[in-house]
């Protein structure tokens, strides 16, 4: 903790920054290959990110003011690390690169050494570099953006006087733009007109489309929207859209191509802010889609793994489902846990949800309880059909109603569409070789797939016979940290930025929960407390799990003088995979800002 903006430079920790190497090669360079010593002169931001990841989506929009601002001695480099099979695709990297509108230089690294040789814990990982080439900070999670900023002028400063500091271009060479209808399309609703409304994600706009799935009818809402996800048709005519980036929620009249602000003040949700209240007052955090259930539109707010409701009678939101807390966990939906809810459909008495971050298939009841019908948590996901128990996905983000109570699936990364029958309890795949579908749509005997990847809709006949696939299971593929049965302490490591100090003013500005899968892997420890240490108690007779930990810590202005000091929240969930063994660590730190001493 920093009492007082120092005059001079602080001192700080200096590590070698390893060597910058992937298998998968690097992105927007023109074809070089870039070296440390390339880059030597610039500070190097390098932001360890893996695309299905929504807080790692969330800090590609905090860098960009960052980016932009100090362009001429700042070179980020997004290091991709995937935690899904398909994310070690190439493809799949070049395509996200543009989707999602990354303007730095990217190494693709499938097989984490660059991860592994940063040490790096969890999505997203934040590490500067100075033109020296030394690690100077690391941070993890949300929030850091004003403190990164404050370290970049420092250090521009600090090496402007000593003469390694060099200005000019970066290394970043964009792509060639490519001339499609569509570019990255998310999700789809069918108009009463017979024709389709498609939010066009990467180009921030509508697209209605004639029947033919192809005519461009009209294009809607370039100023308005920031890569719009899920549409819902309401009662009244009206299209509600979930606007990912700007945080809320539009309608958009097709009749008269009047688009309104209905819920959100266009800042993120963070722990601490308002869970209810008047729409327009209460923020709200990467809505990735909405459903119309029981006179509510329902909403899948993937950024901080619950589900929200908003109420057109009385222009109200509340959070509905879920703690915040990411992971599998069913039962009364205030205390049920989601990762990354991406897709809703609504039946009579069920509303389907597609988990992306546990590959799962999910439902609420009318009375508010929270089911799994598909998926076991964070770690596991393939492709595998029959009963339900085994069967496995692979981060959907779509779910679809079927005619006969049982439901589509769009399994996004694998490629597939997927279904599954309640009344049978079995999981059958309809579909595969699509490319990244993200929704589909029912239109008399077909179903139309939002093909995102291959940037179109595609028409599929529902087969009577499903498709039969070879089995295929994975597991999250990071190495497990050997500890020591009985006692570790963990230890979140987290310095405020220069200039800054933890927040006292209303009580503690620290929050620590722990939990574990299996739960019996945990002796003593779990919970939640206002301490960022804990003393864990291992069970010997637990030889590997999942240690959850979710970090928050509150730092504002440290200048006496100002009544109204800017405060910043940083946070950051991990998951952190664990084998006990004789000889093991005895102390787990986590870095959410600094370095461990």
């Amino acid at each position: 903790m920093n009492d007082s903006a120092p005059a001079h430079p602080r001192r700080r920790a200096r590590v070698r920054a390893p060597e910058l190497i992937g298998k998968g090669g690097w992105l927007n360079t023109g074809g070089d290959e870039l070296t440390l010593a390339d880059l030597r002169g610039k500070i190097v931001l390098l932001d360890f990110w893996t695309f299905c990841c929504i807080n790692c989506l969330h800090v590609l929009d905090e860098l960009r003011e960052l980016e932009e601002k100090h362009r001429d001695t700042l070179v980020i480099v997004g290091v991709h690390s995937p935690k899904f099979v398909h994310e070690a695709d190439h493809q799949a990297v070049v395509d996200a690169v543009e989707r999602y509108e990354v303007h730095h230089p990217v190494l693709d690294d499938p097989e984490l050494a660059t991860w592994k040789q940063y040490a790096v814990r969890a999505w997203p990982t934040l590490v500067v570099v100075d033109p020296e080439g030394y690690v100077v900070a690391q941070h993890a999670g949300e929030g850091h953006a004003n403190a990164i900023r404050t370290l970049v002028e420092e250090l521009e400063a600090e090496h402007e006087a000593k003469g390694t500091l060099r200005r000019g271009d970066g290394p970043y060479v964009a792509p060639e733009p490519v001339a499609t209808d569509l570019r990255f399309p998310g999700k789809a609703v069918v108009l009463p007109s017979g024709n389709y409304l498609v939010s066009d994600t990467t180009r921030h706009q509508l697209v209605e489309l004639a029947p033919d799935g192809e005519s461009v009818v009209r294009r809607i809402g370039e100023k308005e929207f920031r890569e719009p996800q899920g549409l819902a048709l309401l009662p009244d005519g009206k299209v509600v859209v979930a606007d990912t980036v700007h945080h809320a929620l539009r309608t958009f009249d097709p009749a008269t191509g009047a688009i309104e602000l209905i819920a959100g003040t266009g800042k993120q949700w963070w722990q601490g802010s308002p869970t209810s209240g008047p729409a327009l007052d209460v923020d709200l955090s990467s809505p990735w889609d909405v459903a119309w259930w029981r006179g509510k539109v329902w909403i899948a707010m993937a950024g901080v793994h619950q589900l929200w409701t908003y109420d057109p009678e009385t222009r109200t939101v509340e959070a509905a489902a879920g703690t915040t807390n990411e992971g599998l966990l069913d039962g009364a939906a205030a205390e049920a846990w989601f990762a990354q809810p991406s897709g809703l459909a609504a039946t009579e008495d069920r509303l389907w949800i597609a988990d992306s971050e546990t590959s799962a298939l999910r439902w609420i009841d009318p009375e508010g309880t929270v089911h799994t019908a598909v998926g076991t948590g964070l770690f596991d996901f393939g492709h595998r059909d029959g009963p339900a128990g085994q069967a496995l996905l692979q981060h959907p983000l779509g779910v679809t109603a079927l005619p006969d109570g049982s439901v589509a699936i769009s399994d996004t990364y694998n490629h597939a569409l997927r279904r599954f029958d309640p009344a049978t309890g079995e999981v059958t795949t309809l579909a595969t070789d699509l490319r990244e579908p993200s929704d589909a749509v029912l239109v008399g005997d077909d179903i139309v797939v939002v093909e995102s990847a291959r940037h179109r809709l595609t028409r599929l006949r529902l087969p009577e016979e499903a498709v039969q696939v070879e089995s295929v299971a994975h597991r999250t593929r990071r190495e497990a940290t050997e500890v020591a049965p009985g006692r570790l302490r963990l230890d979140v490591v987290f310095q405020a930025p220069t200039g800054q100090k933890l927040d006292e003013r209303y009580g503690p500005s620290t929050r620590l929960l722990v939990s574990s899968t299996p739960p019996e892997l945990l002796s003593s420890g779990e919970g939640t407390g206002t301490d960022l240490f804990r003393e864990l108690e291992l069970d010997p007779a637990v030889p590997e799990g999942v240690l959850h930990v979710s970090a928050m810590a509150a730092s504002c202005d440290d200048d006496p003088a100002n009544e109204y000091p800017a405060c910043h929240v940083h946070q950051q969930d991990w998951g952190v995979p664990v084998k006990v063994t004789e000889g093991g660590a005895t102390r787990l730190p986590l870095i959410l800002a600094g370095m461990d001493g």
